[in-house]
């Protein structure tokens, strides 16, 4: 994704952004960047070269999960303002170290949850905020159209291991149906969830996860996701007492009672009845600018020294985390875990299936995977 970012700043889809320089451990890297890039900028093979240089003014962090926290907390201390790609980290404790640096230096920290600029995740957003489905019930999220083949998971070493990735499809696909789910829905009280590793794939990590939550309010919600499905799905359905709303096929339709269930309940003397339901086609903008268009925003709030100005704020990321973390510390005891999760506990779980297994991180005379949790250099 670095090299992406890099070539959407030199085609200057982000106005008052240049590309000063670029800096991954790997030579290979390196040199393929180089590459696909018309304009070459300063080439680093270390972090603490390049920020001795004194040649930028902002970082964008797009390098394997472990290291999130651990750049931008340094990037933070070097006075520069951070954009870090999705997830924030691994487990939460580090990203709070995160959000604490982010909180003392006070610089801009945004998130790539880029899925949040589409316009019928906004409507939804809106329509939730406003009101329009009423008293909230129960939401589901069935997400399995992230297949993935056994020769993705080969193409890199340190991909679906817990040493060099931290997780499976909750860490890699899901970051950002969950940033969604707990930015449009809120943040669950407790969690139950039921995670198979390597049920479709030879991996070590998550990829057939079914999970329960439950809300402080009553609300109940299930969240569905896989890599191992074909043809999969991608439906988002949240009822309350006004009806319910349903986003699939890149639709969204809002299947509006005409008096609310609760009011029909207590006031209907039918057995058999229910209320009224008209069908609602909802308008939504299509598309939306994804991460360019967090980009832009990033740069806007840096200007004019406004974090409100961030698609998201780089804080909010230790949400989605612990939703994830919290689904498989629940699989780990199989029991309910309750928010906030015991982050000792979870590390604990974390750092034995570290130990065990298949990838050992690379020899480099540059940055390496921070595995054991430290974040000195």
């Amino acid at each position: 994704m670095g090299s992406e970012h890099a070539k959407n700043i030199i085609a200057g889809k982000v106005p008052g952004a240049e590309l000063a320089a670029i800096c991954d451990t790997s030579p290979q890297a390196r040199n393929r960047t180089v590459e696909n890039l018309d304009t070459v900028p300063k080439i680093f093979n270390n972090v603490e070269s390049m920020f001795a240089a004194d040649c930028i003014d902002a970082v964008i962090v797009a390098t394997p999960h472990y290291d999130h926290p651990r750049l931008s907390i340094l990037a933070f201390e070097n006075g520069l303002h951070v954009l870090c790609e999705k997830p924030a980290g691994v487990y939460t404790s580090q990203v709070r170290l995160l959000n604490e640096a982010a909180d003392k230096y006070g610089k801009i920290f945004g998130l790539m949850f880029n899925q949040r600029t589409l316009g019928i995740h906004k409507k939804i957003k809106d329509l939730i905020d406003a009101g329009d489905l009423g008293v909230p019930k129960r939401n589901s999220w069935v997400v399995t159209h992230w297949y993935r083949s056994q020769g993705y998971y080969n193409s890199g070493g340190w991909r679906a291991s817990w040493a060099g990735e931290g997780g499976g499809v909750l860490l890699n696909q899901c970051p950002h149906q969950l940033d969604l789910w707990q930015w449009i829905c809120g943040m669950p009280k407790r969690v139950r969830a039921f995670c198979s590793f390597g049920k479709y794939h030879d991996i070590e990590v998550e990829d057939d996860v079914t999970v329960y939550v439950e809300y402080e309010d009553g609300t109940t919600g299930t969240f569905i996701t896989s890599t191992g499905e074909a043809p999969g799905t991608n439906r988002f359905e949240i009822a309350g007492d006004n009806g319910k709303l349903v986003m699939e096929n890149d639709t969204l339709t809002f299947w509006r009672n005409r008096v609310p269930e609760r009011q029909y309940n207590a006031e209907s003397t039918a057995g058999f009845g229910a209320p009224e339901v008209w069908k609602c086609e909802i308008p939504f903008e299509a598309g939306g600018e994804a991460h360019v268009g967090v980009m832009k925003q990033w740069i806007q709030a840096i200007q004019k020294d406004d974090p409100s100005l961030l698609v998201a704020d780089g804080r909010e990321g230790i949400r989605s985390l612990e939703l994830s973390n919290a689904m498989l510390l629940s699989s780990w005891t199989d029991d309910w875990v309750d928010l906030p999760i015991d982050e000792e506990l979870f590390y604990e779980k974390l750092q034995e299936r570290i130990k065990t297994s298949t990838y050992k991180k690379p020899e480099t005379s540059g940055e390496a995977l921070d595995v054991d949790g430290s974040f000195g250099t």
